[in-house]
């Protein structure tokens, strides 16, 4: 396993330090900012995600600048995505802080996308992340990370750029997925 594929590997192995922090009936107390009270566990799980996130731009500079792109890292990498994503979007749905059908819009689009890759690995096909899907994976990350931190600082203002973010996040997980399928219509029609 190359060094790329261990940042990535690392990304999924903060899933579950994340979930801890966020979910489990931890009080670390309130941090208080004017008006906003966000629990510190909160805030400590988005510092996680965060870091988590960036490691996926860390991974793809590596396996690029060293040359080191691999299958494996084409197939881990976005599933590394997927999994950091969809675990915080579930968790949000549950803290209240996300509404679920558009979280359910957005995994229902991962599942698609992972079954497309799936079905086009059975045929021998890689499919690696396009610009699109590398959009959607930093809107989503935008999205959580806004959510995560009780849309500060603009709660200050008033302003929901949390939900704004999210909406966004939907539009190019939409896009992108049909994206995807629309690309590989005709080797997916074609597979046996």
């Amino acid at each position: 396993m190359n060094l790329p594929n261990k940042i990535t590997v690392s990304r999924i192995l903060l899933i579950p330090i994340f979930m801890v922090l966020l979910l489990a009936p931890l009080d670390f107390g309130i941090f208080e900012l004017g008006e906003v009270q966000i629990p510190i566990t909160h805030l400590l799980a988005a510092f996680i995600f965060i870091i988590a996130s960036i490691t996926d731009w860390v991974d793809g500079y590596y396996a690029r600048k060293l040359n080191l792109v691999t299958n494996l890292g084409k197939f881990l990498d976005p599933l590394a995505d997927k999994l950091l994503v969809s675990a915080a979007l579930i968790a949000l749905v549950q803290l209240d802080l996300a509404p679920a059908w558009i979280v359910i819009i957005i995994i229902s689009r991962e599942f698609a996308v992972t079954g497309l890759r799936l079905v086009l690995a059975g045929e021998g096909e890689v499919v690696a992340a396009n610009m699109l899907g590398k959009i959607k994976t930093w809107a989503q990350i935008i999205a959580v990370s806004a959510l995560l931190l009780h849309n500060i600082p603009f709660a200050w203002i008033g302003f929901p750029f949390d939900m704004l973010a999210l909406w966004v996040a939907m539009f190019f997980t939409i896009v992108s997925g049909w994206d995807y399928f629309y690309k590989n219509k005709d080797a997916l029609l074609h597979s046996k």
